[in-house]
Protein backbone atom coordinates (compact mmCIF):
# COMPACT_ATOMS: atom_id res chain seq x y z
CA UNK A 1 0.00 0.00 0.00
CA UNK A 2 1.22 3.25 -1.13
CA UNK A 3 0.22 6.68 0.02
CA UNK A 4 1.16 10.18 -2.30
CA UNK A 5 2.86 13.06 -1.18
CA UNK A 6 3.48 16.30 -2.87
CA UNK A 7 6.19 18.49 -2.96
CA UNK A 8 5.79 21.53 -4.82
CA UNK A 9 9.18 23.36 -6.05
CA UNK A 10 10.19 26.25 -8.67
CA UNK A 11 12.98 25.83 -11.13
CA UNK A 12 14.85 28.66 -11.67
CA UNK A 13 16.73 29.28 -14.74
CA UNK A 14 20.05 29.80 -15.41
CA UNK A 15 19.55 32.71 -17.36
CA UNK A 16 16.01 33.49 -18.61
CA UNK A 17 14.56 31.79 -21.44
CA UNK A 18 12.84 33.24 -24.29
CA UNK A 19 9.70 32.02 -25.98
CA UNK A 20 7.24 32.69 -28.56
CA UNK A 21 5.38 33.02 -25.39
CA UNK A 22 7.28 35.01 -23.54
CA UNK A 23 10.43 34.72 -21.19
CA UNK A 24 10.51 32.09 -18.24
CA UNK A 25 12.68 33.07 -15.19
CA UNK A 26 12.00 30.11 -13.14
CA UNK A 27 9.50 27.46 -13.86
CA UNK A 28 6.69 25.78 -11.37
CA UNK A 29 6.53 21.94 -10.43
CA UNK A 30 4.94 19.17 -8.22
CA UNK A 31 7.27 16.20 -7.45
CA UNK A 32 4.78 13.70 -6.47
CA UNK A 33 6.23 10.97 -4.09
CA UNK A 34 4.62 7.57 -3.89
CA UNK A 35 5.57 6.09 -0.38
CA UNK A 36 5.07 2.71 1.14
CA UNK A 37 3.23 2.73 4.29
CA UNK A 38 5.64 0.09 5.85
CA UNK A 39 8.62 0.65 3.99
CA UNK A 40 10.15 3.83 4.14
CA UNK A 41 13.05 2.83 1.69
CA UNK A 42 10.16 2.03 -1.07
CA UNK A 43 9.43 4.71 -2.85
CA UNK A 44 9.00 5.95 -6.20
CA UNK A 45 9.43 9.93 -7.52
CA UNK A 46 7.50 11.42 -10.50
CA UNK A 47 7.42 14.96 -11.80
CA UNK A 48 4.10 17.11 -12.66
CA UNK A 49 5.72 20.22 -14.74
CA UNK A 50 2.93 21.65 -16.57
CA UNK A 51 3.86 24.79 -18.96
CA UNK A 52 1.77 27.98 -18.44
CA UNK A 53 -0.10 29.31 -21.72
CA UNK A 54 0.98 25.59 -23.36
CA UNK A 55 -0.91 22.82 -21.13
CA UNK A 56 -4.05 23.15 -21.95
CA UNK A 57 -5.16 21.98 -17.74
CA UNK A 58 -3.26 24.35 -16.37
CA UNK A 59 -4.56 27.04 -14.44
CA UNK A 60 -5.28 28.76 -11.26
CA UNK A 61 -6.86 25.08 -9.65
CA UNK A 62 -4.16 23.04 -10.70
CA UNK A 63 -2.40 22.23 -7.60
CA UNK A 64 -6.11 21.20 -5.57
CA UNK A 65 -6.99 19.21 -8.75
CA UNK A 66 -3.38 17.37 -8.42
CA UNK A 67 -3.99 16.98 -4.85
CA UNK A 68 -7.31 15.56 -5.41
CA UNK A 69 -6.62 13.21 -7.77
CA UNK A 70 -3.76 11.87 -5.61
CA UNK A 71 -6.18 11.11 -3.04
CA UNK A 72 -8.40 9.11 -5.46
CA UNK A 73 -4.89 7.13 -6.65
CA UNK A 74 -3.96 6.75 -2.69
CA UNK A 75 -7.74 4.89 -2.42
CA UNK A 76 -7.99 2.75 -5.38
CA UNK A 77 -3.93 2.38 -5.55
CA UNK A 78 -3.56 2.71 -9.23
CA UNK A 79 -3.46 5.33 -12.03
CA UNK A 80 -7.57 5.75 -13.31
CA UNK A 81 -6.68 6.25 -17.40
CA UNK A 82 -10.52 7.71 -17.65
CA UNK A 83 -9.64 10.31 -15.24
CA UNK A 84 -6.18 11.17 -16.10
CA UNK A 85 -6.36 11.52 -20.03
CA UNK A 86 -7.73 14.94 -19.13
CA UNK A 87 -4.90 16.06 -17.48
CA UNK A 88 -1.27 14.65 -19.09
CA UNK A 89 1.66 16.43 -17.06
CA UNK A 90 -0.53 14.97 -13.80
CA UNK A 91 -1.02 11.67 -15.70
CA UNK A 92 3.01 11.70 -16.78
CA UNK A 93 3.69 12.57 -12.73
CA UNK A 94 2.06 9.61 -11.72
CA UNK A 95 2.43 7.38 -13.70
CA UNK A 96 6.50 7.55 -13.40
CA UNK A 97 6.41 7.71 -10.13
CA UNK A 98 4.67 4.21 -10.59
CA UNK A 99 7.23 2.83 -12.61
CA UNK A 100 9.72 4.12 -10.21
CA UNK A 101 8.14 2.49 -7.17
CA UNK A 102 7.65 -0.83 -8.68
CA UNK A 103 10.85 -0.87 -10.19
CA UNK A 104 12.60 0.17 -7.00
CA UNK A 105 15.09 1.71 -9.38
CA UNK A 106 15.93 5.00 -11.26
CA UNK A 107 16.56 2.45 -14.57
CA UNK A 108 12.57 2.84 -14.96
CA UNK A 109 11.86 0.48 -18.09
CA UNK A 110 14.22 -2.56 -17.70
CA UNK A 111 17.64 -2.88 -18.54
CA UNK A 112 18.91 -1.28 -21.94
CA UNK A 113 21.89 -0.15 -23.17
CA UNK A 114 21.57 3.14 -22.24
CA UNK A 115 19.78 2.38 -18.39
CA UNK A 116 22.83 0.55 -18.39
CA UNK A 117 25.34 3.45 -19.15
CA UNK A 118 26.48 1.66 -21.82
CA UNK A 119 25.12 3.66 -24.53
CA UNK A 120 24.27 7.35 -24.85
CA UNK A 121 20.99 8.92 -26.34
CA UNK A 122 21.71 10.99 -29.59
CA UNK A 123 20.02 14.62 -28.95
CA UNK A 124 20.02 17.71 -30.71
CA UNK A 125 21.44 20.50 -29.69
CA UNK A 126 18.90 23.62 -29.07
CA UNK A 127 19.24 27.19 -30.00
CA UNK A 128 17.11 29.67 -28.19
CA UNK A 129 15.47 32.91 -28.91
CA UNK A 130 17.00 35.65 -28.61
CA UNK A 131 18.97 38.72 -30.55
CA UNK A 132 20.87 37.96 -33.77
CA UNK A 133 24.01 37.82 -31.83
CA UNK A 134 22.89 35.74 -28.40
CA UNK A 135 21.49 32.99 -31.30
CA UNK A 136 24.88 32.81 -33.02
CA UNK A 137 26.62 32.38 -29.83
CA UNK A 138 24.52 29.56 -28.97
CA UNK A 139 25.03 28.37 -32.53
CA UNK A 140 28.89 28.40 -32.00
CA UNK A 141 28.89 26.62 -29.19
CA UNK A 142 26.83 23.43 -29.93
CA UNK A 143 29.08 23.19 -32.77
CA UNK A 144 32.35 23.58 -30.99
CA UNK A 145 30.84 20.99 -28.21
CA UNK A 146 29.92 18.14 -31.05
CA UNK A 147 26.62 18.65 -31.79
CA UNK A 148 25.96 17.82 -35.59
CA UNK A 149 21.80 18.36 -35.25
CA UNK A 150 21.43 22.32 -34.47
CA UNK A 151 17.43 23.21 -33.87
CA UNK A 152 16.60 26.67 -33.88
CA UNK A 153 13.74 28.69 -32.27
CA UNK A 154 12.69 31.17 -34.80
CA UNK A 155 10.23 33.91 -34.93
CA UNK A 156 12.09 35.97 -31.92
CA UNK A 157 13.30 38.45 -35.16
CA UNK A 158 13.03 39.31 -38.92
CA UNK A 159 12.66 36.00 -41.12
CA UNK A 160 15.72 37.31 -43.08
CA UNK A 161 18.02 37.84 -39.57
CA UNK A 162 16.94 34.40 -39.10
CA UNK A 163 17.94 32.70 -42.42
CA UNK A 164 21.16 34.40 -42.14
CA UNK A 165 22.23 32.38 -39.00
CA UNK A 166 20.85 29.78 -41.30
CA UNK A 167 23.18 29.91 -44.13
CA UNK A 168 25.71 30.73 -41.35
CA UNK A 169 25.89 27.35 -40.55
CA UNK A 170 25.43 26.31 -44.31
CA UNK A 171 28.37 28.18 -45.43
CA UNK A 172 30.53 25.43 -43.04
CA UNK A 173 28.69 22.76 -42.66
CA UNK A 174 26.58 20.40 -45.64
CA UNK A 175 23.34 18.49 -44.82
CA UNK A 176 25.09 15.53 -44.32
CA UNK A 177 27.36 16.88 -41.45
CA UNK A 178 25.15 19.05 -39.76
CA UNK A 179 21.03 18.60 -39.23
CA UNK A 180 19.05 21.76 -39.04
CA UNK A 181 15.63 21.29 -37.54
CA UNK A 182 13.89 24.35 -37.51
CA UNK A 183 10.79 25.18 -34.60
CA UNK A 184 8.04 27.75 -35.10
CA UNK A 185 5.72 27.44 -32.79
CA UNK A 186 3.06 28.41 -35.19
CA UNK A 187 4.30 32.08 -36.05
CA UNK A 188 4.08 32.01 -39.54
CA UNK A 189 0.49 33.18 -41.17
CA UNK A 190 -0.81 30.67 -43.73
CA UNK A 191 -0.89 33.06 -45.87
CA UNK A 192 2.99 33.58 -46.77
CA UNK A 193 4.06 30.33 -45.02
CA UNK A 194 4.63 28.86 -48.59
CA UNK A 195 7.52 31.27 -49.75
CA UNK A 196 8.91 30.99 -46.17
CA UNK A 197 8.97 27.28 -46.56
CA UNK A 198 10.81 27.91 -50.18
CA UNK A 199 13.45 29.75 -48.86
CA UNK A 200 14.04 27.02 -45.82
CA UNK A 201 14.18 24.39 -48.12
CA UNK A 202 16.78 25.90 -50.38
CA UNK A 203 19.26 25.75 -47.10
CA UNK A 204 18.18 21.89 -46.49
CA UNK A 205 16.35 21.74 -43.46
CA UNK A 206 15.24 18.60 -42.16
CA UNK A 207 12.03 19.61 -41.10
CA UNK A 208 10.11 22.63 -39.51
CA UNK A 209 7.69 22.02 -36.68
CA UNK A 210 4.58 23.73 -36.38
CA UNK A 211 4.98 26.32 -39.31
CA UNK A 212 1.06 27.83 -38.20
CA UNK A 213 -0.66 27.59 -35.35
CA UNK A 214 -2.63 24.29 -34.38
CA UNK A 215 -6.26 23.68 -34.97
CA UNK A 216 -6.26 24.66 -38.83
CA UNK A 217 -6.74 20.85 -40.04
CA UNK A 218 -7.38 21.38 -43.23
CA UNK A 219 -4.87 24.33 -43.93
CA UNK A 220 -1.47 22.10 -42.55
CA UNK A 221 -3.12 19.19 -44.58
CA UNK A 222 -2.20 21.16 -47.52
CA UNK A 223 0.87 22.22 -46.34
CA UNK A 224 2.03 19.01 -45.14
CA UNK A 225 1.14 17.98 -49.10
CA UNK A 226 2.94 20.68 -50.81
CA UNK A 227 5.54 22.04 -48.12
CA UNK A 228 9.11 21.40 -50.28
CA UNK A 229 10.23 20.52 -46.30
CA UNK A 230 9.25 17.57 -44.18
CA UNK A 231 6.42 19.25 -41.72
CA UNK A 232 6.34 18.13 -37.92
CA UNK A 233 4.01 18.57 -35.65
CA UNK A 234 4.21 19.81 -32.07
CA UNK A 235 1.64 22.06 -30.52
CA UNK A 236 -0.83 20.21 -32.74
CA UNK A 237 -1.41 17.05 -30.63
CA UNK A 238 -1.95 19.03 -27.54
CA UNK A 239 -5.44 18.82 -26.06
CA UNK A 240 -6.47 15.53 -28.50
CA UNK A 241 -6.74 12.88 -26.06
CA UNK A 242 -8.88 9.75 -26.79
CA UNK A 243 -7.22 7.35 -30.11
CA UNK A 244 -9.66 7.44 -32.45
CA UNK A 245 -9.21 11.14 -32.04
CA UNK A 246 -5.39 10.85 -32.38
CA UNK A 247 -5.85 9.00 -35.68
CA UNK A 248 -8.69 11.11 -36.99
CA UNK A 249 -5.74 14.22 -37.16
CA UNK A 250 -3.64 12.11 -38.68
CA UNK A 251 -5.05 10.99 -41.02
CA UNK A 252 -6.47 13.93 -42.12
CA UNK A 253 -3.15 16.46 -41.76
CA UNK A 254 -0.60 13.46 -42.84
CA UNK A 255 2.51 15.02 -41.34
CA UNK A 256 5.85 13.85 -41.96
CA UNK A 257 6.62 14.04 -38.64
CA UNK A 258 5.19 14.22 -35.37
CA UNK A 259 6.70 15.14 -31.98
CA UNK A 260 6.22 13.41 -28.75
CA UNK A 261 5.95 15.70 -25.78
CA UNK A 262 4.87 13.01 -22.57
CA UNK A 263 3.77 16.10 -20.29
CA UNK A 264 1.79 17.60 -23.13
CA UNK A 265 0.44 14.63 -24.99
CA UNK A 266 -0.91 12.40 -22.80
CA UNK A 267 1.72 11.08 -20.56
CA UNK A 268 3.59 8.46 -21.48
CA UNK A 269 0.61 5.73 -22.05
CA UNK A 270 -0.62 8.95 -24.11
CA UNK A 271 2.29 9.08 -26.74
CA UNK A 272 2.80 5.43 -27.24
CA UNK A 273 -1.12 6.06 -28.51
CA UNK A 274 0.52 8.79 -30.71
CA UNK A 275 3.51 6.59 -31.78
CA UNK A 276 1.61 3.25 -32.68
CA UNK A 277 -0.91 5.56 -34.87
CA UNK A 278 1.82 7.20 -36.60
CA UNK A 279 4.14 4.27 -37.42
CA UNK A 280 0.99 2.69 -38.94
CA UNK A 281 0.58 5.46 -41.63
CA UNK A 282 4.29 5.82 -42.14
CA UNK A 283 4.60 8.86 -40.14
CA UNK A 284 8.35 8.98 -38.30
CA UNK A 285 8.53 10.85 -35.04
CA UNK A 286 11.33 11.57 -32.23
CA UNK A 287 10.59 12.42 -28.92
CA UNK A 288 10.94 15.48 -26.57
CA UNK A 289 11.66 16.58 -22.85
CA UNK A 290 9.42 19.93 -22.25
CA UNK A 291 11.12 21.97 -19.40
CA UNK A 292 10.86 19.05 -16.92
CA UNK A 293 13.96 18.76 -14.22
CA UNK A 294 16.23 15.93 -14.17
CA UNK A 295 13.41 14.08 -12.66
CA UNK A 296 11.39 14.11 -15.63
CA UNK A 297 13.76 14.08 -18.35
CA UNK A 298 15.52 10.93 -16.73
CA UNK A 299 11.86 8.82 -17.08
CA UNK A 300 11.28 10.18 -20.40
CA UNK A 301 14.86 9.27 -21.79
CA UNK A 302 14.69 5.68 -20.06
CA UNK A 303 11.49 5.40 -21.28
CA UNK A 304 12.89 6.91 -25.11
CA UNK A 305 15.74 4.42 -24.44
CA UNK A 306 13.56 1.51 -25.26
CA UNK A 307 12.57 2.15 -28.84
CA UNK A 308 15.07 1.48 -31.88
CA UNK A 309 14.50 5.08 -33.38
CA UNK A 310 17.74 6.40 -34.53
CA UNK A 311 16.59 10.21 -35.20
CA UNK A 312 18.09 12.50 -32.93
CA UNK A 313 16.23 13.52 -29.71
CA UNK A 314 15.16 16.37 -28.03
CA UNK A 315 16.21 15.45 -24.50
CA UNK A 316 18.87 18.55 -23.57
CA UNK A 317 17.17 20.68 -21.05
CA UNK A 318 17.94 19.01 -18.07
CA UNK A 319 21.04 22.14 -17.77
CA UNK A 320 18.68 25.15 -18.01
CA UNK A 321 18.34 25.18 -14.26
CA UNK A 322 20.68 26.26 -11.24
CA UNK A 323 18.59 24.12 -8.60
CA UNK A 324 18.19 21.05 -11.10
CA UNK A 325 18.03 17.80 -9.02
CA UNK A 326 21.02 16.03 -9.08
CA UNK A 327 20.04 12.96 -11.21
CA UNK A 328 23.65 11.75 -13.13
CA UNK A 329 22.46 12.66 -16.78
CA UNK A 330 25.35 14.28 -18.80
CA UNK A 331 25.68 15.37 -22.04
CA UNK A 332 28.74 13.95 -23.72
CA UNK A 333 29.20 15.90 -26.90
CA UNK A 334 25.61 14.85 -28.82
CA UNK A 335 24.32 12.69 -26.57
CA UNK A 336 22.57 12.19 -22.87
CA UNK A 337 24.15 9.75 -20.97
CA UNK A 338 22.94 7.99 -17.65
CA UNK A 339 25.11 6.60 -14.92
CA UNK A 340 23.31 4.01 -13.10
CA UNK A 341 26.83 3.75 -10.68
CA UNK A 342 25.96 7.74 -10.16
CA UNK A 343 24.31 9.86 -6.93
CA UNK A 344 21.38 9.81 -6.90
CA UNK A 345 18.63 11.84 -5.04
CA UNK A 346 17.33 10.40 -1.34
CA UNK A 347 13.80 10.94 -0.49
CA UNK A 348 14.10 11.46 3.07
CA UNK A 349 17.25 13.88 2.85
CA UNK A 350 16.50 16.04 -0.45
CA UNK A 351 13.29 16.19 -0.70
CA UNK A 352 12.55 17.36 2.67
CA UNK A 353 14.22 20.76 1.46
CA UNK A 354 11.02 22.00 -0.58
CA UNK A 355 8.21 20.75 1.99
Amino acid sequence: MFQIKIIPHTLLFKRPARTSRGIYTGHKVWYVVFQDKEDESHYGIGECAPIPDLSFEYNARYAGRLASICKITEEIQRIDMRLLRHYPSILFGLETAMWHYRQRSWQLWGSTPFSRGKEGITINGLVWMGDHAAMMDQIQSLLSRGFRCIKLKIGAMSFDRELDLLRFIRSRYTAKEVTLRVDANGNFEYKDVMDKLHQLAELDIHSIEQPIQDGQWSNMSELCAASPLPVALDEELIGVIHPAGKRKMLEIIRPQYIILKPSLHGGITGCEEWSEAAEEMGIEWWVTSALESNIGLNSIAQWCATFDNTLPQGLGTGTLYTNNIPIPLEIRGEQLWFDPEGNFPDRSEYFSGYE
